[in-house]
């Protein structure tokens, strides 16, 4: 990032740190930080690859709406959907409009929206599927008399980390704005391991500056999570008892109560550790866990969220419990092996995971933190739970400990 973007909803302009690899000096960023990464581009046409797919229209784009509807798009923007999927600009429309909430006070909004979106059909590994593309952007340039030299693009990768490598290459080779303002911003999981992760910042560290790549999770973006740091540092009487002399737990669960749904070929990947655990619950542990940085600025918050995960010994066996959800027991939901979009129909990947990890540093030497993570439950939550210790000599036996719930 190549400066300080303020947040104009007033929380902190944080970073957030690639949990893959905390040696890497990467720079990362919430969800909700979009307006800013939009702001520093000035007016451009923006491509959102990867836009027929369950991010784009879960995510993306009702977050897009969201940043049109209050007035956070720059003059001229216009974005540009691009997918193998062939399909109309109706069809088009209407996907990424699915999941879309429009207020009632302004019914004419998401018309006004549709109007600055469209679709291009191409494939990611192909060169003149991108120079399509790169005309299409261009003749959008051409007709907001957009000049030389201000044509500013940014490339947003809703998409496997499989195809981040060859999409990065054709943008690069035959889309990128020359003598303009470029961004590439880059959704998780940011590779399947630590050697894949490498690989891929080597590759794309090759072809973009550090300042034009954005690293994202949007689950930073939830007002649970983005509240924690000022509750923390914002209220003296937490910081006495926030140690492991007065806790007793730390429980963070995040439950679904819908299964993979189409997206089996893609979660058989990665798993609910790999897609969940490892980047959004860890992000929410070390907000929870880190100490108190010496300031907001993303490298401060950073540097004391990754002195956190270098305390967490790899979790073992003992300490985890892994399952995978069957059919509904009414029979009207089907199993993960029944998804229609899953090839290998004898996989053994997790749809729920239950993992211990322990810090081992002064404030939370053995303090438990336990992640729950799963698809498919009775019920859709969110919750971080503090739970303290037992008063000594409890004189009320029917009273239950405290806790702090957050969610």
């Amino acid at each position: 990032m190549d400066q300080q973007l303020p947040c104009i909803r007033g929380e902190c302009d944080c970073d957030y740190y690639a949990l893959s690899d905390p040696r890497q000096q990467h720079t990362n960023v919430p969800f909700h930080l979009l307006p800013q990464i939009l702001y520093a581009t000035h007016r451009f046409p923006s491509a959102v690859l990867g836009a027929s797919g369950d991010l784009a229209k879960k995510k993306t784009f009702p977050a897009l709406f969201g940043l049109y509807r209050n007035g956070f798009f720059p003059a001229k923007t216009h974005i540009v959907g691009y997918a193998r999927t062939k399909m109309t600009p109706d069809e088009y429309h209407k996907r990424v409009s699915q999941y879309i909430k429009v207020p009632e006070a302004f019914p004419t909004q998401l018309s006004e929206f549709l109007a600055v979106t469209s679709y291009v059909e191409g494939q990611y590994d192909d060169d003149a599927s991108y120079q399509h593309l790169n005309k299409y952007l261009e003749k959008i340039e051409n007709n907001s008399k957009i000049a030389e030299g201000h044509r500013n693009r940014l490339f947003y990768m809703a998409l496997p980390p499989s195809v981040f490598i060859p999409v990065a290459k054709g943008i690069k080779k035959n889309v990128y704005s020359k003598g303009a303002i470029n961004r590439l911003v880059v959704e998780k999981p940011f590779g399947m391991d630590l050697e894949s992760s490498r690989h891929l910042g080597k590759e794309l560290g090759a072809l973009f500056s550090e300042n034009e790549i954005y690293r994202i999770d949007h689950y930073l973006g939830k007002e649970m999570v983005k509240n924690i740091m000022t509750m923390r540092f914002a209220n003296v009487f937490f910081g006495s008892i926030w140690n492991a002399q007065h806790i007793d737990n730390i429980q963070i669960t995040f439950k679904e109560p819908f299964g993979t749904e189409g997206r089996g070929g893609y979660f058989d990947e990665f798993g609910i550790i790999r897609d969940v655990i490892q980047n959004h619950l860890f992000q929410v542990l070390s907000l929870i866990a880190m100490e108190r940085p010496i300031s907001l600025d993303a490298e401060a918050i950073r540097d004391e969220k990754v002195k956190v995960l270098r305390c967490i010994p790899p979790i073992v066996s003992k300490d985890a419990l892994l399952g995978q959800y069957g059919k509904s027991e009414d029979g009207t939901k089907p199993g993960y092996l029944e998804d229609d979009t899953l090839k290998n129909k004898q996989s053994v990947t997790p749809t729920f995971a239950t993992l211990v990890a322990w810090i081992n540093n002064e404030r939370w030497q053995g303090v438990p933190f336990i992640l729950k993570a799963g698809k498919a439950l009775n019920e859709s939550k969110v919750e971080i739970r503090i739970q303290f210790k037992n008063v000594a000599g409890q004189l009320f036996n029917t009273v239950p400990r405290n806790e702090l719930v957050i969610r």
